[in-house]
């Protein structure tokens, strides 16, 4: 090809990107050297990436701007700039695209894991991520296993999901801009927004206690499975999430006893028995709970803390008189201690309805506040308060 002939193609093809508007200048366009965007820094790569639990969410675009190309294109965003429906932009074998979601290449979505976007499940890995926009109705979200420039070479084919999602009125935002919110244990929301307009899409783990349970199962093998602690926090997960009890039965019994034989030493207190206790319990073995859980409580050398959280927990759990057994156990354990003891018993005197008890404990541990507790004052106040008006 002549010298000319490549300069007309070149040429025409600048000409096709232009009409697009959403890429950068002809310079950037044409080279594979790393060149800096034209305009004002337009159309410059970005990434943003958040954690769900364990997993992780990556986004991988380029942002365009609304001011690009020295023009202002406020109000002919939506439906000019960006086509409704699907588009031919003149390039590539596609004859009718969604939108690349961003400028340049394709912008892409990796997920560690597998997750459920608006409720329908996608496999862990990384997809080229386009945009259907609709003059009425929902837009829709594709998936798509080909990545490239992008989405010339878009074929519906390699659609590995699509979703409708309902596109959001938003505050000016000159930079097309993903980010994430609603963040949650188990979910977020991640969105598109740009110009006045916020596109959004609902990313939930289904199955985020379970993935925590198999890190720990992995981690356990290896070096932190040489401390006791660690094969009790990793039960007492179970335990409070109702999850994996056969195995965290193992794991208690092992903080207890002999993590790893003849290598590492359990210990039997009152924290990793209460943490078996929680276990069965949590199983529906209530019967063969008691006994450890008794045993625990009649170990010495219990801090009146440790003692004043079990009868809180007992208390949360409506189980008024077993909590307090624990919080008059904890007074005469720990005669001395003036605080935790007596706001277990002013605690526990109210659930049961004995108000002058419950006042005078109040009284007792509001005059022995330490100094880590000063803070919560106003809240233990407040309690007193009400409970003495009530009277």
């Amino acid at each position: 090809m002549t010298r000319t002939n490549r300069n007309a193609v070149f040429g025409a093809a600048a000409l096709l990107f232009a009409a697009a508007s959403v890429v950068p200048a002809r310079g950037q366009e044409l080279s594979e050297l790393p060149i800096p965007p034209g305009g004002n820094g337009a159309s410059q790569r970005a990434e943003v990436s958040q954690w769900i639990g364990l997993v992780k969410v990556s986004i991988d675009y380029h942002s365009p701007s609304i001011h690009g190309r020295g023009t202002d294109r406020t109000g002919h965003i939506w439906g000019e700039l960006i086509p409704w429906g699907l588009f031919d932009e003149g390039l590539g074998p596609s004859r009718a695209t969604p939108w690349r979601a961003g400028a340049n290449e394709s912008t892409t979505i990796s997920f560690s894991h597998d997750v459920k976007v608006e409720g329908k499940e996608i496999k862990a890995g990384t997809y080229a991520l386009f945009l259907e926009l609709a003059r009425e109705g929902p837009w829709t979200w594709i998936f798509s296993s080909r990545r490239g420039w992008g989405s010339y070479q878009y074929d519906p084919k390699d659609d590995v999901l699509r979703v409708p999602v309902t596109a959001q009125e938003s505050p000016a935002t000159e930079f097309l801009t993903y980010g994430f919110d609603d963040r949650q244990a188990a979910a977020a929301v991640a969105y598109l927004q740009w110009e006045k307009k916020r596109v959004p899409m609902r990313i939930e783990v289904p199955n985020a206690d379970a993935l925590y349970v198999e890190e720990m199962r992995r981690d356990l093998r290896g070096w932190p499975g040489f401390n006791y602690q660690n094969w009790q926090t990793a039960a007492q997960f179970c335990a409070d999430h109702k999850i994996n009890l056969e195995e965290a039965l193992v794991w208690a019994d092992r903080a207890i006893r002999e993590p790893f034989r003849n290598a590492a030493m359990g210990v039997e207190d009152f924290s990793t028995l209460q943490t078996k206790a929680n276990v069965l319990e949590a199983m529906g073995r209530d019967a063969e709970a008691r006994p450890v859980i008794a045993k625990a409580l009649a170990l010495p050398g219990t801090p009146a803390f440790s003692l004043y959280a079990y009868g809180a927990g007992r208390l949360a759990a409506g189980k008024k008189v077993e909590a307090m057994e624990v919080f008059r156990l904890n007074r005469d354990r720990h005669p001395e201690e003036k605080f935790w003891t007596y706001l277990g018993l002013a605690r526990g005197y109210t659930a049961v309805g004995d108000k002058p008890n419950a006042i005078r404990s109040w009284e007792v541990a509001l005059e022995n506040v330490p100094p880590p507790q000063k803070a919560n004052i106003p809240r233990f106040q407040k309690a007193y308060k009400a409970l003495k008006e009530n009277s």
